[in-house]
Order: C-alpha cells, then structure tokens, then sequence
C-alpha cells in the first residue's frame, strides 16, 4: 500500500524524535519510557520493594522502567491483550484485565497483597473519526480506573493517560471522587502537540 504524505511525515518525525534515538541506544523499547521516568523522578512513583501492574503494557517500556526500580524484592505485572516478549524480572500476562477470568489468575499470582501502582498507557487504535478515537480512549481509561480501584492499597497510586477532549472533564471528577490527591502531568517527552495528559491519583478514598 502506498504511504501518505501524513505517513510519511509521521515517519520522518519519528525517526527523527530524539527520544526515539535515545531509547534505541538505551535499549528501552518505546519513547514512552522517558515519559513514566519524568513522572517518577516528579512524583516518586516506583520504590524499591513495590507491585507494580501495567496495564496494556506491549511493548513493554514501561514495564522495563519499573523492573529496575523496584528491584529483586518488587514485582511487575504486565497485562495485555498483545503478545510480548520477555524482560526479565516481569511477570507477563496475555489477556482482558476486564475480563473476571483472567482477573481471578492475576489475582491467584497476587496472593494476599495489594498493588501498590497501576500505571496505563492505553491508547485505542485510531480509526481516524476523532469523536470515536476519544470516546474509547476515555472508555480504556475507566476500564484501568476499575482496575486500580479493585487492586489498589488504600495509599496506592494510579496514572493513566487521558486525551483531551470530550468526556476529559467527567473523568476527572470520576477521579477526584476516587482518590484524595489527583493531579495532572504533561512529560517532556509527550508530544506537545499530542492531546494526551496523565492523570496521577494517589490514596484511595473510602
């Protein structure tokens, strides 16, 4: 199929994206990576010892940012629907993290313990008709916000990527009502023309 000139232009800014350079030569698997490391030096989201679960986790930079903080006392788990390869010290599972089976497995690996971060990432596929691509990008966001009220200890952290844009506000109070500290952050590695923002809560409320 022939490219696009929006394609193609997508094509050469990525290639071109330092970040994209950097994670190469860091061998971390996405840019996506400096963004949760920004956050975390900001906020101290991963500490040595924690459980932490990503949610959507292919490729899995996030989760290889996480494995090396926690260290050989934390715990990892990536969740997705994709396939992923391997990173050591992370605990990969393949499937819907709304789907009561497969939550039931994630929770026999867990045991008695309570997540102490759920991080996502999640972006939906685009399909090109913005009311659409936003709609299920709030959807996946409160899909990972049920996730992470079930999951969480009661002085856990949630962060989740949220696009701007219609059903923005909604979720946020849906946030601010679910957790006692909720704040917004924009990493220097997220695009500045991207919509997207990261929404931290942090303590559970109730």
């Amino acid at each position: 199929m022939k490219r696009t000139k929006t394609s193609k232009s997508w094509m050469t800014e990525h290639v071109n994206d330092p970040y994209v350079q950097r994670a190469k030569a860091d061998g971390l698997r996405a840019r996506a990576a400096y963004k949760l490391m920004e956050m975390d030096d900001k906020d101290r989201l991963i500490r040595p010892g924690m459980i932490v679960v990503d949610l959507g986790a292919a490729p899995g930079s996030w989760s290889q940012v996480a494995a090396s903080r926690v260290g050989a006392g934390g715990r990892v788990f990536a969740l997705d629907l994709l396939p992923m390869e391997p990173i050591r010290g992370v605990e990969f599972m393949q499937g819907d993290f709304h789907d009561e089976g497969f939550v039931a497995e994630f929770e026999s690996l867990l045991g008695d313990r309570c997540v102490d971060l759920v991080m996502s990432d999640i972006a939906p596929n685009i399909s090109g008709i913005p009311s659409s691509d936003q709609a299920r990008s709030i959807y996946l966001a409160e899909l990972a916000l049920d996730f992470a009220r079930q999951h969480l200890s009661p002085v856990g952290k949630f962060v989740v990527k949220v696009f701007q844009g219609q059903g923005f506000d909604e979720f946020r109070k849906t946030m601010d009502g679910a957790f006692k500290s909720v704040v917004v952050r924009k990493p220097q590695a997220s695009r500045g023309r991207s919509a997207e923002v990261y929404l931290l809560g942090v303590g559970l409320r109730g």
